[in-house]
């Protein structure tokens, strides 16, 4: 996720194993950091989600820490909007433009 539009521009990578209870941040920063994150997200084909406000809520979560449940219905809705976009791009005939 990034937050391009801020004078430092934010950017926060999240990663989730069933396994767990909660998605965990694993990258985050400002500025060349944030550009980094996002730099390295589209080179290994990771999708980029846009969205300051999440992202400015994430920033606040310590590395490698859970997100907290407060944040589970945003993320929820981010996971489920990535998921489409995989079903989509695969060719699923079940997803897609309603």
């Amino acid at each position: 996720m990034s937050n391009a539009g801020q004078s430092r521009g934010a950017a926060v990578a999240l990663t989730y194993d069933q396994k767990d209870n909660a998605p965990r941040v694993v990258a985050k920063g400002y500025g060349v950091v944030a550009d980094s994150i996002i730099a390295r997200a589209k080179e290994s084909g990771i999708y980029v989600h846009d969205s300051p406000a999440l992202v400015n809520l994430l920033m606040q979560v310590d590395m490698d820490s859970h997100i907290p449940p407060q944040l589970y219905v945003a993320v929820a809705e981010l996971l489920a909007w990535l998921y489409q976009l995989e079903q989509e791009k695969a060719g699923d005939p079940h997803f897609g433009p309603a």
